[in-house]
């Protein structure tokens, strides 16, 4: 064959499908766009059956986290180890589950910063940094945390912590477009939830409960961001026009005299969306009602639909369908925001399509999805605002749950089980659940009006409307974490684990009787799904809050978990002593690559010396309920969490507490300016509360 001959056969064999011309490299540009401009709803459902890419934040429509992967099992996963790590230049809570196609990975870090990384490789392909004002930290109740992004036929959807939906143009990370999601500016609202992409439209709600906001869900179209509908969770004015059938009928369930539309009412849907693609229905769970507490809400009573309640919307229209009401006239704080799970299961020998929910009201529904009827429900923990509930699915209350009197709720606010995902696997017939107790005392506040800055109202002096006081005697309740796993149609505890701390993160189950969570002490964890003997777990220097996500490159099967401390709780707590930034830990079998290094907890011992008036304790300690508890906790007696707690920082911060108080050097990573907040002369109150009680409790 002469060389022109071998040179046209060449040419020829390459443009009709000669590997080395058509097949872009893994990780290029050219094969991130063909990988992710493939992830639509049919992408979605066919990875369903083979769970080889994780495409959207709960591995499926039905969100089960349950992968159908069995090269990593209950018999290997002793030799599971790190093939790569990523840091995510974060300090803040990390709650995002990676996405991963075709090892292309996207990822959350804290301030709803984006990052894209070759999870071949571990490096970064880019990140977005959608620059939010540091200083607006404080608009949210939990953190400035992200549980992640969305995908879509080349774009990456993130909901941004000020209210911005923002689609990402998936090979560069350029913005493809913006929308403002909020209805007001007088209100603190933000977005720490992923958003959900189905039938080509991005969907995404809101948090804000504790500061007055309405809460409401919205869809906006993929390729253009137009808006498509809208659904609001709880009425708004009654003397304006209602938006639809079903803001009427929530109406009649509210107490209109005391203007509840002010404080907003609440019913925030921040957190779980899930679909199901037969029925067309969207899936959502709203939050907590505004103020929490119901005789200031709605003084004469009534279920003040739709909060704490699971909703089922037509998924082209936005239109109600149907809803149950797992806390009716919500009273504590019992958010039904927790991640759902859709299933199929058989109840009474006959099989049923089911939500299955585990709020944080402390009780395990089993919902009919079609109808929104209720079948079961079972505490999953202990609890004490009700005995059970009855036949037709309406709680047997506590008449002291709802008194004037002070009152240690059992589950607390931070709930039973707060976002932290479950998991669902259909071979073991189990939900993995995280489940909690952190013992909050309440006691009504009588005098309470709306947005009135009052010293000693939990955190008023941020914004906070909640109708309560922390009371000062100490709960007796005790606090605990532990993983449950939970039959849903025994409506029974099968196996549990015991951690030494509330707020574990999520789990992951999968084919390989595997369960993977990581705790808040430092470790990732695997165990045997069907018996719940702990069979590895490896240090990743930091408290995981995040669920994992596993999913196969070229071959090998791959477990991801984002590491980094924080949410509502690791503000001001932990239970390490050691520290990291945010990181991505990546494991495969015989994985050998050596961990980051972790860094001891910063203290500086019990503060000490700083001089103060005994006599200004008092009004310190309001003061400093009011504006600074719910990030710093208790001074000497909180540990601290990614914030640190002002009895162990150096002596020279409380003594100059005004440089820090104002226009200070900490704005950039969160703190607040108490410009307009605090007066100058509210400082030495605040000193002498800070180093009184590390005072107070130093050993003698």
């Amino acid at each position: 064959m002469t060389s022109a001959a071998l040179a046209i056969g060449l040419s020829l064999a390459l443009s009709s499908g000669g590997v080395s011309a058509q097949t872009p490299a893994k990780g290029s540009p050219d094969h991130v766009k063909a990988v992710t401009s493939a992830v639509d709803g049919t992408m979605i459902r066919a990875n369903t059956a083979t769970s080889k890419d994780w495409p959207t934040t709960g591995l499926d429509y039905a969100e089960t986290r349950f992968s159908r992967l069995n090269q990593i099992t209950a018999d290997n996963v002793k030799n599971l180890g790190l093939a790569w790590t990523y840091p995510l230049e974060s300090s803040r809570g990390v709650e995002a589950t990676p996405l991963v196609v075709d090892g292309i990975m996207y990822v959350t870090a804290s301030w709803s910063v984006v990052h894209a990384i070759d999870a071949r490789t571990g490096k970064r392909l880019w990140s977005y940094d959608p620059k939010v004002n540091r200083e607006k930290g404080y608009k949210g109740c939990c953190d400035v945390v992200n549980r992640g992004v969305a995908l879509w036929k080349g774009k990456v959807f993130v909901g941004v912590y000020d209210g911005r939906l923002v689609a990402l143009d998936a090979v560069t990370g350029k913005v493809a477009w913006e929308k403002d999601t909020l209805i007001d500016k007088e209100h603190s609202y933000t977005i720490t939830g992923a958003p959900r992409v189905f039938n080509g439209k991005v969907l995404i709600g809101n948090g804000g409960a504790e500061y007055g906001a309405r809460g409401y869900v919205t869809a906006y179209d993929a390729e253009t961001g137009n808006q498509a509908w809208r659904w609001f969770a709880v009425p708004g004015d009654p003397s304006k026009p209602f938006e639809d059938e079903s803001m009427a009928a929530a109406a009649k369930t509210w107490d209109p005299s005391a203007k509840y539309w002010i404080n907003g009412g609440g019913g925030t849907v921040w957190d779980t969306i899930t679909f199901d693609p037969e029925l067309n229905m969207v899936y959502i769970g709203t939050g907590n009602g505004s103020p929490w507490n119901r005789n200031k809400r709605s003084p004469s009573g009534g279920d003040n639909l739709y909060l704490a309640s699971l909703v089922a919307l037509n998924a082209d229209t936005g239109k109600y369908i149907w809803h149950y009401q797992e806390t009716p006239g919500d009273n504590w704080d019992y958010t039904s925001t927790q991640p759902m799970i859709l299933a199929d299961i058989s109840i009474d020998g006959a099989p049923r399509k089911v939500i299955l929910h585990a709020p944080k009201n402390g009780f395990f529904f089993v919902i009919d999805r079609t109808n929104g009827k209720f079948i079961s429900a079972k505490n999953f923990v202990d609890v004490n605002w009700a005995t059970g509930y009855d036949a037709n699915g309406r709680p047997v209350e506590n008449p002291d749950a709802r008194s004037d009197k002070p009152f240690d709720s059992i589950p607390g606010p931070y709930g039973a089980h707060n976002w932290h995902p479950m998991s669902f696997n259909p071979q073991t017939g189990l939900v993995y659940l995280p489940a909690q107790n952190v013992p909050v005392r309440v006691v009504a506040d009588k005098d309470w009006t709306h947005n009135a800055n009052v010293p000693g109202r939990p955190h008023a002096g941020l914004g906070w409307n909640i109708a309560f006081n922390f009371d000062a005697a100490p709960p007796s309740s005790k606090p605990f974490g532990r993983l449950l796993a939970w039959d849903p149609v025994k409506q029974k505890e099968a196996w549990r684990a015991e951690y030494v701390s509330p707020w574990n993160g999520g789990t992951l189950t999968t084919a390989g009787n595997l369960v993977f969570q990581g705790t808040a002490d430092g470790r990732f964890v695997a165990y045997n799904a069907t018996t719940g003997e702990k069979l590895w777990e490896k240090p990743v220097g930091s408290g995981v809050v995040a669920g994992a996500s596993t999913f196969m490159i070229d071959g090998k099967q791959y477990v991801s978990i984002a590491v980094g401390w924080g949410g509502v709780y690791g503000i001001m707590q932990r239970a390490t002593e050691t520290q990291s930034p945010g990181t991505v830990y990546t494991y495969v079998l015989d994985g050998k690559a050596p961990p980051p290094a972790f860094l001891k907890y910063q203290t500086e011992g019990l503060l000490a010396g700083v001089p103060y008036d005994p006599k200004h304790v008092g009004e310190g300690t309001l003061l400093y309920l009011s504006n600074c508890v719910f990030c710093h906790g208790v001074p000497g007696v909180d540990k601290g969490g990614n914030v640190r707690n002002l009895g162990y920082v150096p002596k020279d911060t409380i003594a100059n507490l005004k440089d820090f108080v104002f226009k200070g050097p900490f704005r950039d990573k969160g703190m607040p300016d108490f410009t307009g907040r605090l007066k100058e002369e509210d400082i030495p109150k605040l000193q002498a509360f800070i180093q009184g009680t590390a005072d107070a409790i130093r050993p003698k």
